[in-house]
């Protein structure tokens, strides 16, 4: 009698936990259709920006959206662990929605911002970029194994490209602003020009991030070395330098942190290539 009341117990706690796990499994997911619904978000307020004169405010929630997307890429993955529900499923599924909100997103803002530029190079720079961006994503998925650390990545991850593309639709309205407020004659006839000059200048941009995408140019896990315990004096000095950048000049700063993450590890390898050829060529010299 006892045995089988406790047979009768424990069928529905197994139940229970049955439940819980599957109620577990299903947050990672709906985290990264959260992405894609940011993503598709982001491409409907650009949609709305008028060739001529941009709206800020529709330019502004169109970049934002984006930055959601990143957090919720960030999330899907960490419930995924702790929820130990991790499978090949919701791998496919995150770089399927990482396509629209970290590719075709960023692309779809850059032609509808940069009008000033050349049509068809600014239609074959977003293209590119939105090949570059899911080469990366393919990529990232056949070469990352259970066991990887992701302590680094191998070239720029696509949310991070998307990132700087992004930023730039971000920091326009403020922008805007900041020019607004020079009364001055002589600063007064340049508005226009700068104005300009933002525009013209993001296709370079997003054609040097979606290189950077498909290069082997080794970048930092920049949440890991933060949040899991990885993090060092010189982490914390550019957390520190990043949160004052954002209090003294607001959006402006954006642009800046994101174009300074992409383009620095590059310098960085260039000039240890430079300093390891002089430090050569010095030992050859004194050799001979």
């Amino acid at each position: 009698m006892s045995e089988n009341f406790e047979e009768s117990l424990a069928v529905p706690v197994k139940t229970q936990r049955t439940r819980r796990q599957k109620m577990f499994a299903v947050v990672p997911t709906l985290l990264t259709l959260g992405n894609v619904a940011c993503g598709f978000g982001s491409i409907t307020f650009a949609a709305k920006l008028n060739g001529t004169e941009t709206d800020p405010h529709n330019l502004f929630v169109a970049g934002l959206l984006i930055f959601i997307a990143m957090v919720f890429d960030m999330l899907d993955g960490s419930a995924a662990r702790l929820a130990k529900n991790t499978s090949d499923f919701g791998a496919e599924l995150d770089s399927l929605c990482d396509a629209v909100s970290f590719g075709v997103a960023p692309a779809f803002i850059l032609v509808k911002f940069s009008t000033p530029f050349h049509g068809r190079m600014l239609w074959a720079i977003a293209v590119l970029y939105v090949m570059c961006a899911v080469l990366r994503l393919a990529r990232f998925n056949v070469e990352t194994g259970e066991e990887d650390t992701h302590e680094s990545f191998s070239g720029l991850p696509s949310p991070a490209a998307a990132g700087t593309v992004a930023a730039f639709a971000v920091a326009y309205p403020e922008f805007l602003e900041r020019i607004a407020e020079w009364q001055s004659s002589a600063l007064e006839s340049v508005r226009p020009d700068l104005d300009t000059f933002a525009r013209m200048g993001l296709p370079f941009v997003t054609l040097a991030v979606g290189c950077l995408m498909v290069s082997r140019i080794r970048y930092p896990h920049v949440f890991n070395q933060l949040f899991r315990g990885r993090q060092n004096y010189h982490h914390m000095l550019q957390l520190i330098f990043t949160i004052a950048a954002v209090y003294v000049v607001r959006e402006m700063a954006v642009p800046l942190i994101f174009c300074a993450f992409a383009f620095g590890a590059p310098l960085r390898a260039l000039w240890g290539q430079i300093a390891n050829r002089g430090w050569r060529n010095s030992r050859t010299s004194a050799g001979s």
